[in-house]
């Protein structure tokens, strides 16, 4: 697996991450900021060359993200950058295809994948690009076919419906995660968690009373609320954030648990 390959140039920017921030520089997420920069491999989330074969040039590393990433070189030509299916191979060929073969990689209408079979990469609607099941080591599977719909189970349990002219890849997402600390720079240690973004948080039991709802009181004292709070008095750790009204409500068929 190499790290950076020079022939995907085209395929990298600068990218300058929102530390917590929104578009007006006020801080929405706390304990964010910092980290080592990083540069965006630009996905080919969107457009899907169909029926055009591509070859896998570079296995690579990506920092923005939980699983590898492929480096595709077109038979037009074109290079670009996708997510990484678990067996690739480099010199193996994918393509975007409503015939293509079922293996690894490739990408295909729902309607035409069989049933029982993993796929990752789903489009949430015909033309939109791929915005399901994208982190490493996931997969959905699909269950069952009706008229004009394809059901599908997510990596969190949900079973959902998607339209069946929605394109998906077979297989499932080539993890990537980071060796675990053993030792030197690697270890549990804080500065490497603000390699990694992370800020000091500090427990709203140990603030004053001014500065959270949990704060105050004489020695170890409870929160003495009925629930916990955010800093903000707004429910916490548990609440449900999803909007009651959402116009994806009528697709879902069952919650995850």
């Amino acid at each position: 697996m190499k790290s950076l390959s020079k022939k995907f140039r085209k395929c990298r920017q600068a990218f300058q991450r929102k530390k917590g921030r929104n578009n007006s520089g006020q801080i929405t997420c706390r304990h964010k900021g910092g980290g080592h920069s990083r540069i965006y491999r630009k996905i080919n989330f969107q457009k899907i060359q169909i029926n055009v074969p591509a070859k896998i040039q570079t296995l690579e590393y990506d920092p923005n993200r939980t699983g590898l990433i492929l480096g595709l070189i077109y038979k037009n030509g074109s290079k670009k950058y996708q997510l990484c299916p678990q067996g690739a191979r480099i010199g193996s060929e994918l393509i975007a295809s409503p015939d293509a073969a079922l293996i690894p990689g490739n990408c295909l209408p729902l309607k035409n994948i069989p049933l029982g079979t993993n796929v990752y990469n789903v489009e949430s609607a015909p033309g939109r690009g791929g915005q399901f099941v994208r982190a490493g080591g996931t997969t959905a599977l699909l269950i069952s076919k009706g008229d004009s719909w394809i059901t599908l189970r997510l990596p969190s349990n949900e079973v959902r419906l998607f339209s069946e002219n929605c394109w998906a890849t077979i297989g499932q997402v080539q993890e990537s995660r980071d060796p675990k600390p053993q030792g030197g720079s690697l270890r549990k240690k804080a500065g490497r968690s603000r390699w990694l973004g992370s800020r000091p948080t500090v427990r709203g039991c140990a603030q004053n009373a001014v500065d959270h709802p949990h704060g105050g009181g004489e020695g170890r004292a409870p929160i003495g609320k009925t629930h916990p709070m955010t800093p903000w008095g707004q429910p916490t750790l548990g609440r449900l954030t999803r909007r009651s009204k959402k116009y994806s409500d009528r697709l879902i068929l069952r919650r995850n648990p």
